[in-house]
């Protein structure tokens, strides 16, 4: 079973809809899927969960303060089996804070390795306790990015705290790869910039996926009608481009397997 953490401190790069599509597209080929949203934005969790009602339930917060198990917080829909986001994940820095933190997800995540071939987690746009348990649960991360120049040094201060991880809570995360999202080939400083992001992922040891997730107006017109983009639109260049980006996941670990 593989558990792909979606990173970025910064917000607006396009996590939750890389976490959203990428999990959606590994469904769609028949792999029983997990979303598991740390944000406490919770735009994932608005897309997939719609159903209306006062009724409170369990979220990833609850699990995070081994209140219940991850099984027991699991809700299933028709978009996927998910683990909800809370607003109280806002104040998870000052809510987790015992010893052992870093490691709440990645115990409670245990006992359902079995049930999935693939967790996809949504993360917050901040490099806190939430992300560092992303990172600590996961087997690899995916770090979306746009083509501008403030990307690229977001980037590197990442790799500073994936560093920190990789040294005392998990030292085989991987890192697959940087996604370029939001992409406008025709733009020149974007163009300029995804070549010095090829490099700069060179020197940090990993890759620039080749598939580009080109800027697309019907993602956002998916986002208001809480769908996927290959539901709403499975023709437009986002979908497409999601598609390819999977691709190219599967590529990597069908050549591990081998």
């Amino acid at each position: 079973m593989e558990v792909i953490a979606v990173i970025n401190q910064k917000g607006g790069v396009g996590k939750s809809t890389t976490t959203l599509s990428v999990g959606t597209d590994l469904s769609m080929r028949g792999y029983k899927v997990l979303f598991i949203d740390l944000d406490a934005q919770g735009n994932l969790s608005h897309t997939i969960h719609k159903k209306r009602t006062k009724q409170k339930f369990l979220s990833s917060i609850d699990v995070l303060g081994n209140e219940v198990t991850a099984l027991q917080s699991v809700q299933h829909t028709e978009q996927g089996d998910i683990i909800l986001s809370s607003p109280v994940l806002s104040g998870a820095d000052t809510i987790i804070n015992t010893t052992g933190k870093e490691y709440r997800l990645r115990d409670a995540l245990k006992p359902i390795y079995g049930l999935y071939d693939y967790i996809v987690i949504d993360t917050p746009p901040a490099l806190g306790v939430l992300t560092v348990n992303a990172l600590t649960a996961c087997t690899g991360c995916i770090i979306p990015a746009q083509a501008d120049p403030y990307s690229l040094e977001g980037i590197k201060q990442l790799y500073e705290t994936i560093e920190i991880v990789k040294q005392y809570c998990n030292a085989n995360i991987k890192v697959l790869g940087i996604v370029i999202t939001r992409y406008n080939g025709r733009a020149i400083i974007g163009r300029e910039v995804a070549e010095m992001m090829e490099q700069t992922a060179r020197q940090l040891n990993t890759k620039v996926y080749k598939t580009k997730i080109r800027e697309c107006t019907a993602i956002k017109e998916s986002q208001a009608v809480r769908q996927s983009i290959q539901a709403y639109a499975p023709k437009c260049n986002a979908s497409l481009d999601y598609t390819a980006l999977v691709d190219e996941i599967l590529e990597k670990r069908k050549a591990h397997d081998q």
